[in-house]
């Protein structure tokens, strides 16, 4: 193959496949550093503890299970499905003080939101991807829902999750957060200037041209009829990856009822391809970046949903360190994006879990 061809359909020249290069990431117009083959290099270094497989239906003392008393006190309710409420050690909280200091160099100013937890389910065992594709599209509802209210008095809605020791979580039991916040943060105003920059000088939605120039290509994991799911050209992580639908869609409730039953069916696909990527639950964080909730404001202006994959990594018990380069210079990762996608495509997946075990 020649190398016009090659990047005709997406693939590198053998040159840069097989030798240090950077790849552009139009997204947060920054830089990646791509030296392939460093995987394989020898590994003294930390491990990662061994991730407990099993765990109970239920235990008695943690603060997330149904009917269970919190740290705060309070006690949860005897609940059945995904169940929200305000996180009692928020980060963000709606009496903040708006005082501002600009002093010189020196700027701060206060901060109001509202932070709240998603449990996915009232199983301590049970696990996003472990879950049926209808019990997944309720928790998208609750994440539509989450966002249509916080959204009405607040300038962005950040939907996540840390999954495992590795990430932070500071609980076992399956959950997620949301933080609702007054001002942009750094990667959202990022992002707004990219993509509205691209809207700007193409007519297009940037991720919605970038879906539809990597559809069938060699860096997909997931591919279904409303969503696409990549590990991006310009990823950072070795297993990161990008969820997109493949229509219009600015927001988590912009999404109409078949494209939340295609999105559940594609997220539990991708999660049960990371748990088997290396035999044991997969750490990550991830996040929806959807458009700042501002009406009418430009920094909204071509904005396409998605959302981000961080998984920590590289190889079973060994994580990916952002160090040293990444830090000082710019980000550099060890494993090509087409490999890692290669890899995630090769786990076999079996069919979703039955409903009844939610």
């Amino acid at each position: 193959m020649c190398p016009e061809e090659a990047l005709t359909d997406g693939l590198l020249p053998p040159e840069l496949a097989r030798d240090p290069h950077r790849r552009y990431n139009p997204l947060l117009d920054e830089w990646v550093l791509v030296s392939a083959g460093r995987v394989a290099r020898p590994w003294q270094g930390a491990r990662e503890p061994e991730v407990v497989h099993e765990r109970p239906r239920y235990v008695s003392d943690c603060y997330l299970c149904p009917g269970n008393v919190r740290a705060n006190g309070d006690r949860n309710p005897a609940y059945d499905a995904t169940f929200v409420f305000d996180n009692d050690f928020a980060a963000l909280r709606a009496d903040t003080s708006e005082a501002v200091l600009e002093h010189g160099l020196l700027r701060a100013e206060g901060e109001r939101g509202t932070c709240r937890v998603v449990c996915f389910s009232p199983r301590h065992d049970l696990t996003l991807g472990a879950m049926s594709d209808a019990a997944i599209g309720r928790v998208v509802d609750v994440w539509a829902d989450q966002t249509r209210d916080l959204g009405a008095r607040h300038r962005w809605v950040q939907v996540f999750e840390n999954r495992g020791a590795a990430m932070g979580a500071s609980n076992p039991h399956p959950h997620g957060q949301i933080w609702a916040g007054s001002a942009l943060p750094v990667e959202a105003r990022r992002e707004a200037a990219t993509q509205a920059a691209h809207l700007d000088a193409t007519g297009q939605r940037l991720l919605l041209a970038y879906a539809e120039q990597e559809a069938g290509g060699p860096r997909v994991v997931v591919e279904t009829e409303r969503w696409l799911v990549v590990v991006p050209f310009w990823a950072a992580w070795p297993f990161e990856t990008l969820v997109l639908p493949r229509e219009p869609a600015a927001r988590l409730p912009d999404l109409a009822p078949p494209a939340r039953v295609d999105l559940a069916s594609a997220l539990g696909v991708l999660l049960r391809r990371y748990d088997g990527l290396f035999g044991e639950p997969f750490p990550y964080s991830m996040g929806w970046h959807q458009a700042p909730t501002t009406p009418g404001h430009a920094e909204a202006d071509g904005w396409q949903l998605h959302a981000h994959f961080y998984p920590p990594l590289l190889r079973a018990g060994v994580r990916k360190f952002m160090v040293g380069y990444e830090l000082l210079a710019e980000t550099q990762r060890d494993v090509t994006a087409e490999e890692a996608a290669e890899r995630l495509r090769e786990v076999p997946v079996g069919p979703p879990p039955d409903p009844s075990a939610d």
